[in-house]
This record gives structure tokens, C-alpha cells and sequence, in this order.
């Protein structure tokens, strides 16, 4: 697929997503919208990629929505025609046009089978942070700026950032970012625990990469999707019998898989093992959050 506003980038095992309008420092549109849903679509697809980097071209990262179409910028009436409405004049919230574009890319990136690490390298705000929140780790340059700018704008925090934020953060760290909407450097990121390392300019790539092949060099793929989404599933468990069920299902699944068959095996004859389980073929199907499947 040809893309207008991201780089695609696969090598060595690695996908590198770069948001690409550099000229408007990244700001994210709807075609960036569509692009990031089909990238991490086909990164799903393709079992030669093991982690995913998603970082910027240029000086910024994401200076958030583009707001080149001024006051109307957020107005969905305005922007796309006029949303469904109910016999008694309600807005119909059913309607998709009423759903949040930054939302439904951070949705797909929640339900990705693959690690993935935000190298910031500068200036992310608004949707350029919150994109952030459902990748695994973040690593920000010493250029970075963060900032939930909604406040600012008459908005609400998007993207499902009021589920991930506090999640990440805490609920009172959360708070004071998104109440002040002020824009804030990155060791600051990093004593809130948004950010894991703060890195000069120049080691921010390196250190992403070496990263994510620390991920992928001894690991089973099927294994990391499992990991992955049980990780992020459980977050909203109420109790751990929850986990403890999904667990279970896990290991009865895994354990009688070849994959582990051959990590026993290459560990007890002192040799890298050779997983050959495919993610595209050889998820399990005993969980309920995998049988959504992940291109809905």
C-alpha cells in the first residue's frame, strides 16, 4: 500500500511507522487516521514483523489535530454533514460519524499482536501524545514535549486517553496534566511515569531498536501476541480469578504447542531455540477477546 502521511519501513524484523508531514510538524488528519488503522493491519498480517516502532519525521512527533480548517476543526456537523438523529431530535450516538477518529486508532494499536514502542522524538501533543497511550513502552528524546492540551481548546481529552492516562500515570497525575493542558518536557514525562528513558537526540532510534530486538531475537511471536493481550486485557479485570481463567486457557494452549515443546527442548541442549508457531495461523481460540478478531 502507498502511503501519503506515514513511512512504512521494515527491516531486520522491525517495522518503523513514521508519521510523515513534517512540514505541519506531523499534525494528524484523517488520511494519517486511515493510514495508522491499515499499517497496524498489515504489521498484524505479516509474521515477518516482530515489534513495531512508531516515531516522527523531523522536529516533532505530532503537533496533534491539524487545525488548518480553524473554528470548525472539531465541528463533525460542519466537517462531515450532519450526524443521524432520533424522532426526537437527539443525536444519534450510534452513528459512526458521531466516533472519535483518534479513538479507533488507538483501539487497533490496543488490539495489535505485536510490541509496540513510540520513539518521541519531539513536540506530542494532543492526539500525538494520546496516540502514545496503547503503545507498550515510550521512549522520548530530550526534545520531546508532551501536552493534553484539551483544556486549552475547549475539548475533552480523545482516543481513549481517559481509560489509558491514569492507567499509566495515576489518577491525580492524569488529572493535573489534563487540567492544566500545559505543555510539559520530558523528564517530566519520565517522573510521571508517562516516558520509561529519556535519551539525547541521536541515541533515540538506536535505543528503540535495540529494544525491539531484544523482543523479537529469543522470543516465541505467539507467545508475545498472548503476553501482549493479556497484559492489556487484564487491566480492566475486577478480580484475578479473571486472570487466573485467562492464564489457564493460556498455558493448557501453549503447553501443548510444538513452540514449547522446542523452548524445553533447546534450553535443556544449551541452544537458541527455533519457534516456528505463526501468529497469523497459530493463535489459540479459546480466548473471547480473540474471537472479536483483530481487523473489525
Amino acid at each position: 500500500m502507498a502511503y501519503e502521511t506515514i513511512k512504512y519501513e521494515v527491516d531486520d524484523q522491525i517495522l518503523t511507522i513514521t508519521l510523515n508531514r513534517p512540514d505541519k510538524l506531523n499534525a494528524f488528519n484523517a488520511t494519517m487516521q486511515q493510514e495508522l488503522i491499515a499499517a497496524f493491519d498489515a504489521a498484524d498480517r505479516d509474521d515477518n514483523i516482530r515489534a513495531i516502532i512508531v516515531t516522527g519525521a523531523g522536529r516533532g512527533f505530532c503537533a496533534g489535530a491539524d487545525l488548518s480548517s480553524g473554528a470548525n476543526t472539531f465541528d463533525r456537523d460542519a466537517r462531515r454533514g450532519p450526524v443521524k438523529r432520533l424522532a426526537s431530535g437527539a443525536v444519534d450516538y450510534s452513528d459512526p460519524q458521531v466516533r472519535d477518529g483518534g479513538g479507533q486508532v488507538t483501539l487497533r494499536i490496543f488490539k495489535c499482536l505485536k510490541p509496540v514502542i513510540a520513539a518521541v522524538n519531539g513536540p506530542a501533543v494532543g492526539i500525538g501524545v494520546t496516540m502514545q497511550l496503547a503503545m507498550d513502552i515510550r521512549i522520548a528524546s530530550e526534545a520531546a514535549r508532551f501536552g493534553f492540551v484539551f483544556s486549552q481548546r475547549g475539548i475533552v481529552p480523545e482516543a481513549a486517553s481517559s481509560w489509558f492516562l491514569p492507567r499509566i500515570v495515576g489518577i491525580s497525575q492524569a488529572l493535573e496534566w489534563c487540567y492544566s493542558g500545559r505543555v510539559f518536557p520530558a523528564q517530566e514525562a519520565l517522573a510521571g511515569r508517562l516516558v520509561s528513558k529519556v535519551v539525547p537526540p541521536d541515541d533515540l532510534l538506536p535505543t528503540a531498536r535495540a529494544l525491539a530486538r531484544e523482543f523479537a531475537a529469543k522470543t516465541a511471536p505467539v507467545s508475545v501476541a498472548l503476553i501482549r493481550q493479556m497484559m492489556w486485557r487484564m487491566l480492566g479485570a475486577d478480580d484475578p480469578m479473571e486472570a487466573h481463567k485467562v492464564d489457564s486457557r493460556g498455558i493448557y494452549a501453549r503447553g501443548r504447542s510444538e513452540d514449547v515443546k522446542e523452548g524445553v527442548v533447546a534450553f535443556l541442549e544449551k541452544r537458541p531455540a527455533q519457534f516456528k508457531n505463526k501468529v497469523s495461523t497459530d493463535m489459540p481460540d479459546y480466548f473471547p477477546w480473540w474471537t472479536e478478531r483483530q481487523y473489525k
